[in-house]
């Protein structure tokens, strides 16, 4: 590809997607420009795994080019190479779980997502890479070893949709998929300078897996370097599905918007919670920058501290996550062989639900139930709530998880990412934004949390502010980070 020409993966996949359906560019084209920089970047960042081979791709990018000819297209991501986090389900794909228990496991069919994203023209190449089980907001695993950070490779991806947020940020694919129930889409986006984007609970059907169903904390979710982008994967993947008993009706089509100006939105800034949460120095002054941008699109943004126990809203969370967790670490662990093989996170988990009683179990859901009434209150005050996307700036890579924020010690393995975990709870719709770079370099975020089911309009949202920050030149976003050997 001539130096001049703009690499394929460094356009919009909406873009991209327009020009492969105008025969501006071959998916053949495409595949070979994206398995060029797949060898030349991902070996430094490791966030792409199980890769199939080029023949392999190359033979399928030439068979979707011969339905193209007769006049045919699958989808909007006819012919475009993207890659499945490696928690979901992709047949004929490895899907390890970033574990060793399952390092030879083979998938025998697709997860719902999956499904839709095979069925709307995707070439799967692979899959992103993920900590084990998804626990912790760290990409690291005994399987592959760690993703490293786009923008510097001594630092976290963050997790568990680590590998995806990094393969999207170095332009390795045009967009991604991810899932979050702890911050898992909103910590590796504001690590990676990119946009993420949580669904209310049961937009995006799940595969059938009775932890979800009796938790309902995580949901699958979507990734881009532009919210445009991040709203048509979702798009692809979100709607109603008769296996799913707590699927939603959609909200379709989700990238059919007009971005507003803002102007009569109210914004409540909830920060570190009343000094409640323990920041990075430097986090909150980054973050700073978004509200800027949200006052200069015309939003009253306004400072509020939630009357509410947050030490309540920490026991309901680890409470119900250890239970959700327990469907499928229990078996594992009662195994004294696999358990061997858990990791330090899933054993926590395991543990704490030993100590757990019915009665925490009706504690926990009581809880969780008065904190979306009060956040259904306070949203007669405010359109959306915003909070920083992680209470650190991305951390050393080998480091196991951070200890302690800001002379405060981290009493678990997750308590440094606490932060994420309202909306969760809740099962609202949140987009993680970018807000450009800290005076370390690195880039952050913030969680733009909407009403309940109110999906659209907070993407139309984030697509306005996608456009004010662009306007305003803040660096650091949209994963525009420079990559060796002169690939971008």
């Amino acid at each position: 590809m001539p130096s001049s020409e703009i690499h394929p993966l460094d356009l919009a996949a909406t873009d991209l997607s327009r020009k492969i359906h105008l025969s501006d560019i071959s998916c053949v084209e495409v595949m070979q420009a994206a398995l060029e920089r797949i060898a030349s970047v991902n070996p430094a960042h490791n966030a792409l795994v199980s890769l199939r081979t080029p023949e392999e791709l190359l033979r399928e990018a030439q068979g979707l080019d011969n339905e193209l000819a007769a006049g045919t297209s699958r989808g909007w991501l006819h012919g475009m190479p993207l890659a499945i986090k490696d928690l979901s389900q992709a047949k004929g794909l490895p899907c390890t779980w970033g574990s060793l228990i399952y390092k030879d496991h083979v998938s025998e069919q697709d997860d719902p997502h999956v499904a839709r994203i095979r069925a709307a023209g995707a070439i799967l190449i692979g899959k992103t890479n993920t900590p084990e089980m998804g626990l912790g907001s760290h990409t690291t695993n005994k399987v592959f070893g760690p993703a490293r950070n786009a923008f510097d490779t001594s630092r976290s991806a963050g997790g568990s949709s680590g590998g995806a947020a990094v393969a999207l940020s170095l332009g390795l694919v045009p967009v991604a998929d991810g899932s979050d129930m702890m911050g898992s889409l909103r910590n590796p986006a504001a690590f990676n300078g990119i946009y993420g984007f949580r669904p209310s609970y049961g937009r995006i059907a799940s595969p059938g897996s009775a932890d979800l169903y009796f938790s309902q904390l995580a949901s699958t979710g979507s990734m881009g370097r532009t919210v445009r982008d991040m709203a048509a994967l979702y798009e692809t993947m979100a709607g109603y599905d008769g296996f799913d008993p707590l699927a939603l009706d959609d909200e379709l089509p989700a990238s059919d918007f007009q971005p507003s100006l803002g102007d009569g939105v109210t914004i409540g800034w909830m920060g570190d919670l009343g000094g409640y949460l323990p920041m990075e120095n430097g986090v909150l002054e980054t973050c700073s920058c978004s509200l800027e941008i949200m006052r200069g699109m015309g939003c009253a943004v306004e400072d509020v501290v939630p009357d509410f126990d947050f030490a309540d809203l920490w026991f309901s969370w680890t409470t119900l996550r250890s239970f959700s967790t327990h469907f499928n670490l229990g078996p594992l662990s009662a195994d004294p062989e696999k358990r061997q093989l858990l990791g330090a996170q899933a054993l926590w988990e395991v543990e704490n639900r030993s100590k757990l009683s019915v009665d925490d179990l009706e504690r926990a859901t009581r809880i969780r139930s008065r904190w979306f009434e009060y956040l259904a209150r306070l949203y007669e005050k405010f359109d959306y709530l915003v909070l920083p996307s992680a209470q650190v700036f991305a951390f050393d890579v080998d480091t196991a998880w951070p200890t302690e924020i800001a002379g405060r010690t981290m009493d678990t393995y997750h308590r440094w990412m606490e932060v994420v975990i309202g909306p969760s709870l809740a099962g609202l719709p949140v987009a993680a934004l970018p807000s450009g770079l800290g005076s370390n370099g690195l880039p952050h975020g913030v969680q733009l949390i909407g009403k309940a089911r109110s999906d659209r309009s907070t993407l139309a949202f984030a697509a306005a502010y996608e456009r004010a920050i662009l306007a305003a030149g803040v660096p650091g976003v949209q994963g525009k980070v420079p990559l060796s050997g002169g690939a971008r």
